[in-house]
């Protein structure tokens, strides 16, 4: 059986509210890379909306720990307020020093609750509404300063001549995902096509099980339209992980977990879509039905703060049975 492409996502925010450490994130993802049972290690990105160590500095560290798993970030919700010059030299050292590991998922970055991402716009004068257009013209910008020499760009929010960005990436250039949830009734056609169109994968959370089984057949309806390979693209299912023998109280530690990490934004149903829960056999179970249903890499959060426990029993019993199921 060809093997389940697994990743490891480190709970950044939980240096807020006593999980973990910094320090105990970065030799997790360490730890992680050692055992050689995880394909990739992930963390998030946020700058004022939902605050965090920040992911390119963070990287830095986990780039010197780690020697074989993919880094990647999901997703990147300030690509649309950051200067893409900056970050284009930042994201290729990045890979210089990963000897090219990076995954770079991109979002609008837009949160709602409480106008947050429009308060954090409101520093570097981006509002909400150009979100989604910022973020395409700066793959588009970085993209080409990865491989061009005298770029010269003139765009809607920015222009520049003649840069050259040194050093390239080892990656001719690293992929670039989209991360988008959209709600799949209606379809959003528009969100969905720009996957299809402008990204080198997809990477999704399933708070319905037709965030999946509806917006990814769309997705490659629209990839044949513009003429790529479904089967070549790569679709990450960011996923939550809570074991405990009783399935229940698994799902009611990960909706509070949740409520911590994120505030009053996913409501307890969202959360049960979201969470592979119970036992090691439920889980596993959980976790290999995101593959029938598209995925080609699942990426699990441990949403529990005793995540060292849970972390030790993935890796022992859970991962066998997906791997094996």
């Amino acid at each position: 059986m060809t093997k389940r492409t697994i990743g490891l996502a480190l709970p950044q925010r939980g240096t807020f509210f006593d999980v973990l450490s910094l320090s105990e994130l970065v030799e997790t993802g360490h730890w992680a890379d050692e055992t050689g049972l995880f394909d990739s290690v992930w963390i998030g990105d946020s700058l004022l909306a939902k605050p965090r160590p920040e992911a390119v500095a963070l990287f830095g560290s986990l780039a010197a720990v780690t020697r074989n798993v993919t880094l990647a970030v999901g997703c990147l919700a300030t690509f649309p307020v950051r200067d893409p010059v900056l970050f284009a030299d930042q994201w290729a050292t990045l890979d210089q020093l990963s000897n090219g590991r990076m995954l770079l998922a991109v979002c609008t970055g837009i949160v709602k609750p409480n106008d947050a991402s429009a308060r954090e716009g409101a520093v570097y004068g981006v509002a909400d509404a150009s979100r989604a257009a910022r973020m395409e013209e700066n793959m588009e910008i970085v993209r080409r300063l990865w491989a061009e020499d005298d770029v010269t760009f003139s765009g809607r929010y920015t222009s520049f001549e003649n840069v050259t960005v040194l050093p390239r990436p080892v990656q001719s250039p690293p992929p670039i995902y989209i991360a988008s949830n959209p709600v799949p009734q209606p379809l959003a056609t528009r969100a969905l096509h720009r996957v299809a169109r402008v990204a080198d994968g997809w990477m999704t959370t399933r708070k319905t099980p037709e965030h999946l089984t509806v917006n990814l057949p769309a997705i490659k309806e629209f990839l044949v339209e513009e003429g790529r390979d479904p089967d070549a693209f790569g679709v990450s299912a960011y996923h939550n992980l809570n074991l405990d023998p009783d399935r229940e109280a698994a799902y009611d530690e990960s909706y509070r977990f949740m409520r911590e990490y994120y505030g009053p934004v996913f409501g307890p149903e969202a959360v049960r879509n979201w969470t592979a829960a119970g036992t090691p056999e439920q889980a596993a179970a959980d976790i290999r039905q995101l593959y029938a249903d598209g995925a080609t890499e699942v990426t699990l959060r441990i949403t529990s703060w005793d995540w060292r426990r849970q972390l030790d029993l993935l890796v022992k019993e859970v991962l066998p049975l997906v791997q094996g199921g």
